[in-house]
């Protein structure tokens, strides 16, 4: 468990710039693994004890139950369903109780508060998941400083070197979705996408553009739109699309929340679903299934990263560092009945 109250001294990256060696390899040392030769572990122990760096208690499964905390985007959709059930059936196993934090743990912009950090070591959590969540330098620091081991599920901005994380591989999920409308005929392919500077959206939308390169079709910036994750933004830039004088005949749609909003702008421009106009989501959320006509999409694993994240959490609880820090699952396409063969 953590310890309680403030925590001062040098952080682990500090002691291994020091000792000139990697963060996983000062985390070795620390936590007396045999893997690391006499002469490096001599330079990491001294440069330990010359800095005062005070080692983290380790967490032992066999001590159950543990503490971990999963903060959570919002406990409104289905998507934040299934991080909940992958990191509930990944905690079970390793013997650990969850703390869910959503919506009212998170300030403008989607950072946890400051006073919601300070609560960890109050109610002695040993680890924290963070999902979809975006921190601040202070908060990383703060996080470091207090020895909180943490993971981030699917972070918004790329994180801090060092930072271990789980997400899905965006850029082949927005290849494999354009390369099936390639294989149908489609030549006129937009894309819509989240958040222009969240980082799925920009690896989805990098995919799609490589999928175009390599198919010899010349990239147009007006197919390109973003609909901030949300039906509405969406909607609106679907009626862009169809305003311009050569509209697309499929659009790449960066999650299946989104792609609900481009069946309604379509619908109100009296457009057949995939006769006039294909379309792809990404996600592969239980209500894709559901949408009239049924929505081809990209698949992104969410129980299997939410749980490969915990797994994480579990192994620097014990005091070990993974050697990578970004971990991606692959995406697949499920493809349904709302694309089809391209219009004439």
């Amino acid at each position: 468990m953590v310890r309680t109250g403030s925590v001062t001294g040098p952080t682990l990256a500090v002691v291994a710039r020091e000792a000139g060696v990697s963060v996983p390899t000062a985390s070795k040392v620390v936590n007396g693994r045999e893997d690391v030769a006499p002469e490096t572990r001599r330079r990491v122990t001294e440069a330990l004890d010359r800095l005062g760096y005070v080692r983290r208690p380790r967490f032992e499964a066999s001590k159950a139950p543990g503490l971990v905390d999963l903060v959570v985007h919002s406990l409104e959709s289905s998507w934040s369903g299934a991080v909940l059930h992958g990191v509930e059936g990944a905690a079970h196993d390793a013997g650990l109780e969850v703390v869910v934090s959503a919506g009212l743990t998170r300030t403008r912009g989607g950072r946890p508060e400051r006073g919601w950090l300070d609560k960890l070591t109050t109610r002695g959590s040993s680890g924290v998941l963070f999902n979809l969540a975006e921190l601040t330098p202070s908060q990383y620091a703060w996080l470091d400083q207090h020895r909180i081991p943490f993971v981030m599920i699917d972070p918004v901005l790329e994180p801090p070197p060092g930072v271990v994380s789980v997400g899905a591989a965006n850029w082949q999920g927005g290849l494999l979705a354009t390369e099936h409308l390639l294989s149908l005929g489609h030549d006129r392919i937009a894309a819509i996408g989240g958040y222009r500077r969240k980082i799925c959206s920009s690896d989805r939308i990098a995919g799609y553009r490589s999928a175009l390169a390599s198919a010899g079709i010349r990239h147009r910036p007006e197919f390109i739109r973003y609909g901030s994750f949300n039906e509405t933004g969406a909607h609106r830039r679907m009626l862009e699309l169809l305003d311009l004088p050569e509209p697309p005949t499929a659009v790449f749609v960066c999650s299946d929340k989104m792609a609900l909003g481009v069946y309604q702008a379509l619908t109100e421009r009296k457009l057949s679903v995939p006769d006039d106009i294909s379309v792809v989501g990404f996600d592969d959320l239980p209500e894709s299934r559901w949408a009239t006509p049924a929505l081809t999409t990209v698949r992104q694993p969410l129980s299997e990263m939410a749980a490969t994240a915990l797994r994480l959490l579990v192994r620097m609880m014990a005091g070990d560092q993974p050697e990578g820090t970004r971990t991606e699952l692959s995406t697949r396409l499920v493809e349904r009945s709302s694309t089809g063969p391209a219009p004439g």
